[in-house]
């Protein structure tokens, strides 16, 4: 076994995915009845990183804020204006291309009466809701909103503790940090087991249906990744972005497009951060933050979607429509689980902007969860890869003012 370890700690960890990913394929192709067997791998692998994340973001954000000292700096609220910011500009994205590029879906709209649109408050109400909830349930049901709240609050209080109490706190976040360390490893072997299930059970027939609709999702987020997001990462940092931009897409992206959970990805990010040599107060909250807040990703989903429903509809869209449908989506996106598939249960809140009833918005939430195989997966690369970056661009932009 001592040969076998050896190798695998020479292998960079991104090169032991690509292994993991082209063994899944073969195996999803040559022995699909075998490949099946192996979901179990990807779901202990997934389960093991959604099991960690809660305790790792409320132990981490809570030890960054207690042992903060005045003076030390910090960089949350430009990373915070890049967030927004560019989660706002991928739903721009998407409304441009669905303008350019109309989808057509097929609903059953007959029997099915047209209702006023409800409004934005719903979303705001639940997350002020995640904000307050029970510190235990937060914990045990992911909800990494109240997580963040709570770890916030007691980080500010244990600050006026004493200096054991500190200590104390922060090897606490050192022992989770290396727990999570270890779940990464088994990161090629989680991905083998995910992808070549998923292929061997659903493969890619079931899309070519709403290849359309399709390429229109994948092609937004590629534009984002690739055009949008440099030019934000530009704008901050004032060089060649790409190979900053490449970096997070290789290194978080892969792992993210097989988990399809942006929390799931939180463990994975900070490895990523603390190997770029990010400033450890900044990227121990802004992270965490990011898989809450910066859903690029899942605002393109939302925007696309709702609009190929209101072109399947024939309803007409104006440009102050157009730009309230960015925010909402925004907004929506923002609310969005950290989770596979989150984004898609907040479409029906979109799709009422329109007057579209709540039976015809779920049938396109159907459609998503259809396409879900392929959405998910990059929907979720592109909101994780971009935490890191944004992270990464606001950390040097300060850096290189402050010089």
């Amino acid at each position: 076994m001592t040969p076998l370890l050896n190798l695998l700690n020479r292998t960079s960890l991104v090169l032991q995915i690509v292994i993991g990913l082209v063994a899944g394929i073969a195996v999803a192709l040559l022995w699909p009845a075998a490949a099946l067997n192996l979901a179990f791998i990807g779901k202990v692998f997934v389960s093991a990183l959604k099991a960690v994340a809660p305790i790792l973001v409320f132990i981490l954000v809570m030890a960054s804020i207690a042992n903060h000292r005045h003076g030390q700096e910090t960089h949350i609220r430009p990373i915070l204006v890049l967030y927004l910011f560019g989660t706002f500009s991928a739903a721009v994205v998407a409304v441009v291309a669905s303008m350019l590029f109309p989808s057509q879906l097929v609903l059953a709209t007959h029997d099915v009466a047209m209702s006023p649109p409800g409004g934005i408050s719903e979303v705001l109400q639940g997350l002020l809701l995640s904000v307050v909830a029970n510190p235990v349930t937060a914990l045990m049901e992911a909800n990494f909103i109240g997580i963040l709240a709570w770890a916030i609050a007691l980080g500010v209080a244990i600050r006026h503790a004493g200096e054991t109490t500190r200590t104390v706190v922060d090897d606490l976040s050192k022992g989770v940090t290396l727990i999570v360390r270890m779940v990464i490893r088994f990161a090629p072997l989680g991905i083998f087991g995910l992808v070549a299930a998923t292929l061997a059970e659903s493969g890619l027939g079931a899309l070519l249906g709403y290849l359309h609709l399709l390429v229109v999702l994948i092609g937004c987020m590629l534009f984002v990744a690739l055009v949008m997001n440099p030019l934000i990462v530009y704008w901050k940092i004032r060089r060649n972005p790409f190979p900053l931009t490449l970096l997070c897409l290789r290194e978080s992206g892969i792992t993210a497009f097989f988990t399809r959970s942006s929390a799931a990805n939180i463990p994975v990010n900070l490895a990523l951060s603390e190997k770029l040599g990010l400033h450890e107060d900044t990227y121990s909250v802004s992270i965490p933050l990011g898989a809450t807040i910066n859903m690029a990703g899942a605002a393109i989903t939302i925007t696309v979607l709702t609009l190929a429903a209101v072109h399947t509809l024939g309803i007409s869209v104006d440009l102050p429509t157009a730009i309230l449908l960015s925010v909402v989506a925004a907004v929506c996106a923002c609310g969005a689980s950290g989770v596979a598939g989150g984004s898609l249960l907040l479409i029906p809140l979109a799709c009422g902007l329109f007057g579209i009833p709540s039976e015809v918005a779920m049938q396109v939430v159907a459609v998503g969860f259809i396409i879900g195989i392929l959405q998910d997966s990059a929907e979720t690369a592109l909101n994780s890869s971009t935490d890191v970056l944004f992270t990464a661009a606001a950390c040097e932009a300060e850096e290189r003012q402050a010089s």
